[in-house]
């Protein structure tokens, strides 16, 4: 049987009981976890995350999309690199939109796989 990991977000499932999930699923929320949140808003680890909510004010470019390609694979690196080995990181402006794909390893079976996120 497989490992069941907490959910994320934190929910309550229709049994009453706290939401789990499998681990590939664990692993695109610790991924979203890492992107989404800013250095300096966790009291215990103020320098976690890479915070990319940050540039939904900011003006859309291609030098935006390489700094956060450079900023999200060695945040990913750093938080994950013991769960993940990160193949690519391929950041995209178009319009309005941020594109990001991840594409990385699962460390426990060498599987590839890849997170899709827009911004």
């Amino acid at each position: 049987m497989d490992n069941l990991y907490f959910d994320y977000p934190l929910h309550i499932d229709p049994r009453g009981r706290m939401a789990t999930t499998g681990e590939d699923d664990h692993i695109r929320d610790m991924i979203e976890q890492v992107l989404f949140t800013n250095p300096g808003e966790r009291v215990n680890l103020p320098d976690f995350g890479c915070g990319i909510k940050q540039l939904v004010f900011a003006p859309n470019s291609q030098a935006l999309a390489t700094v956060t390609q450079f900023t999200i694979n060695q945040a990913l690196q750093k938080w994950l690199g013991d769960i993940i080995a990160v193949q690519s990181v391929d950041v995209t402006a178009d319009e309005a939109t941020l594109n990001i794909q991840i594409t990385y390893v699962k460390l426990t079976t060498l599987e590839n796989k890849t997170v899709t996120i827009s911004t």
